[in-house]
């Protein structure tokens, strides 16, 4: 009988938050979208707790690297909507692949209230050192 595949849920993969942390800009953008969406900078801005500005600049660095692509928005003819390209889209499964691996060595022999506690109180690291505290 073939194992499920777990859902892709990065965030609480304390692996990637170990490796990656809160230095990976673009991970919560490509997360947003990960299943197709499509959303606008607002939305991704709001959605990752990243002022409007730095959302700009983010998504204007994804897409000169051909992961993001901008679309008008039907609905407002002010505002674009966001999708992650072909490219970054390849890119994913792959990805998901490396980091389940990681994952599930780095947390061979923990239970998942341990696992659960783990992600919690990295969360909290992370929280510390994205909103200016000192590291």
């Amino acid at each position: 009988m073939a194992k499920t595949e777990e859902p892709w849920r990065p965030e609480t993969m304390p692996a990637l938050l170990i490796e990656l942390g809160a230095s990976v800009s673009q991970l919560p953008v490509i997360v947003s979208l990960k299943n197709g969406e499509r959303l606008t900078q607002k939305e991704l801005a709001r959605l990752t707790g990243v002022e409007q500005p730095s959302m700009a600049q983010l998504l204007a660095r994804m897409e000169r690297d051909g992961l993001v692509r901008r679309e008008p928005d039907p609905a407002d003819g002010r505002s674009s909507l966001i999708s992650l390209t072909d490219h970054a889209m390849a890119l994913l499964a792959p990805g998901r692949l490396v980091l389940s691996k990681g994952n599930r060595e780095a947390l061979a022999g923990f239970k998942k209230n341990e696992i659960d506690l783990l992600v919690s109180m990295l969360r909290r690291v992370i929280a510390n050192v994205s909103n200016g505290g000192a590291c």
